[in-house]
């Protein structure tokens, strides 16, 4: 018999942990290739991993809602065949420390990830170096083996730890969790004596630390108190961190989108029979993104330290409303390779897999700029936060007659336009005002340019 290992895969760019939801095979079980084995949990998206090959679950190495780092093995199948030599049986279940790598021949079926660009040093180095376990789950209190190492290599002590408050499943604490503990304690302002020789010493008023202190909350006996869901934390998590990673700069442009929209009015009838789907605005605003990146791509980049990779592909997500009202970025990959029509099918396909829960991971992941559609909720612009690591996202507003000034070789006019304005937030860190606002500005010519005698 050969032995298979199940290993927690790669689910997106800045993914380096999954927390396990259920198991929907147990030991002794046996699957088909390709058969849903467990669901997992991302700060992204929720997930069934299939099983790679056919055979029989002998081991289970992590129990429910355990959080497991990428390229950890979280199960053990058995399949019909020869091993080279007899296989070590694998560590017990453990839920708090992954399990060790048995020495027998294994077939490594799903790819263990390569390291990814992490947004704070602290976590990068503990993903890469072992630390000593000198922080324990205790009691109720779980802490996932990234955190330790975050813990460790932070100098935390253990009462210090237990003190954090946790977003996670039951109150556990995760990476951002954290990483936000850490980013205030760094700040948090600590007095220093200043005590001169040639004066007699008094005894120093305390100072307050500037720490943060939480202003009394109003309630009333109307009041309603509802939990967040878990994907409605992890969302919280993932902004407060962008913000706190990236500094953020916003530009806006209002584009004229006439000759836009009266070619959408008057192709679209035309295009649902020929193409058996809807012609939206969101591929027409994505072809132009698509070129204003090819003419500035260092918009389309993230940052690594004191690095900046520039990204070959352009890959543009777009923000997605789930039936629960949470958001999502699906992705459509190489939008500069695609025609507008195939833009067009794209768009509508990840919409609709959002719309039923049928995302799959590869959908939402490698994004390398994001595009999302404020217009829709009748607002007119926003500032939308950076969906990390990426080091830009772009909004377009709801499109509006407005009176404008036209110029005509008889002079200026005034007339009745389709107006729109378009917003870009950026990180300052490594994109600046010319080179945000330029990006912008060429997005918006794109638009202004559109011809409204193309073919469909």
């Amino acid at each position: 018999m050969a032995r298979v290992e199940l290993i927690m895969p790669k689910m997106g760019e800045s993914i380096i942990e999954a927390t396990i939801l259920n198991w929907v095979k147990s030991v002794g079980d046996t699957v088909e290739e390709d058969e849903t084995v467990l669901e997992i949990a991302t700060d992204k998206v929720d997930s069934e991993i299939p099983a790679p090959v056919s055979g029989k679950i002998t081991e289970i190495l992590f129990e429910k809602d355990a959080v497991v780092p990428v390229g950890q093995v979280i199960a053990i199948l058995e399949t019909e065949g020869e091993s080279s030599s007899d296989a070590a049986p694998a560590a017990p279940k453990n839920q708090s420390t992954p399990a060790p790598p048995s020495p027998a021949p294994t077939a490594q079926v799903a790819p263990i990830p390569t390291p990814v660009a992490s947004v704070n040093q602290t976590v990068q180095q503990a993903m890469q170096t072992a630390a000593p376990a000198t922080i324990v789950s205790s009691g109720e209190r779980f802490y996932s083996p990234l955190v330790k190492s975050i813990a460790k290599a932070e100098g935390l002590s253990q009462t210090e730890l237990d003190q954090i408050s946790g977003t996670g499943t039951n109150g556990r604490v995760s990476k951002n969790d954290i990483k936000a503990y850490l980013a205030n304690r760094t700040n948090t302002v600590q007095p220093t004596p200043t005590t001169q020789p040639s004066q007699t010493k008094t005894p120093a008023t305390p100072k307050m630390a500037a720490a943060h202190i939480a202003p009394a909350a109003s309630v009333s006996g109307g009041d309603e108190l509802i939990e967040m869901d878990r994907m409605r934390k992890l969302i919280a998590n993932h902004m407060v961190m962008s913000k706190q990673t990236s500094p953020h700069v916003t530009s806006f442009v209002e584009v004229d989108v006439t000759n836009v929209v009266n070619w959408r009015n008057k192709v679209k009838k035309t295009y649902l029979e020929k193409y058996g789907e809807k012609l939206t605005y969101t591929p027409i605003f994505m072809e132009a993104v698509a070129k204003a990146i090819t003419d500035f791509p260092l918009v389309n980049v993230s940052v690594e330290g004191d690095h900046i990779r520039v990204k070959k592909n352009i890959n543009i997500g777009m923000a997605t409303a789930l039936p629960s009202g949470n958001l999502i970025v699906p992705v459509i990959k190489n939008a500069n390779h695609l025609s507008l029509n195939g833009l067009a099918s794209s768009v509508n396909s990840l919409a609709q897999k959002a719309r039923t829960n049928k995302l799959k991971p590869d959908d939402i992941q490698g994004g390398t700029f994001t595009l999302t559609n404020v217009g829709t909720f009748g607002n007119l612009m926003g500032t939308p936060i950076i969906n990390q690591p990426q080091v830009a996202i772009m909004a377009v507003g709801a499109i509006k007659k407005k009176p404008a000034v036209l110029e005509t070789e008889y002079g200026d006019v005034i007339a009745i336009r389709h107006l729109m304005f378009c917003s870009l937030s950026y990180d300052h860190r490594v994109v600046d005002g010319f080179l945000g606002g330029s990006f912008l500005r060429k997005v918006g010519d794109y638009l202004e340019a559109f011809d409204p005698n193309r073919k469909i």
